[in-house]
C-alpha cells in the first residue's frame, strides 16, 4: 500500500482564502474508497498506487471545476513494498521508539 501527501493550491483566485476549494477537495475524497487524513497544510491518502494516482488527478482537477484558472499540485509518495505500511503503522512505529527512549 502506498501513502501520498498531496497539496493542491489554486492560483489566481479572487480571494486569498482557500477553504472553499479545500471543502470541494474534501467532497472528492469523501466519494473515494481510500483512507485519508486532512491536515492544516496538506492531505494524506493511502491505498494501492494506481488508485492513489486516479484520486490525485481528481483532486488536481477540482479547483479548475470550481473556477480556478491555474493550479499547483505537490505530491510526495511513499511506496513501501518490503512489508505492509499504513499511516497508522508509521505513527505507531515512532510512538514505539519514543516509548523506548523513556
Amino acid at each position: 500500500m502506498a501513502i501520498a501527501e498531496i497539496t493542491v493550491v489554486p492560483i489566481g483566485t479572487s480571494s486569498t482564502s482557500l477553504s472553499e476549494y479545500v471543502a470541494h477537495l474534501q467532497k472528492v475524497l469523501d466519494n473515494q474508497p481510500l483512507h485519508y487524513e486532512l491536515t492544516p497544510m496538506s492531505t494524506i491518502i493511502e491505498g494501492p498506487l494506481d488508485q492513489l494516482m486516479a484520486v490525485i488527478l481528481k483532486l488536481h482537477e477540482s479547483p479548475f471545476e470550481n473556477g480556478a484558472q491555474r493550479v499547483s499540485t505537490s505530491i510526495k509518495i511513499d511506496d513501501r513494498r518490503d512489508k505492509a505500511a499504513s499511516m497508522q503503522q508509521k505513527l505507531q512505529s515512532v510512538a514505539d521508539k519514543l516509548e523506548q527512549l523513556q
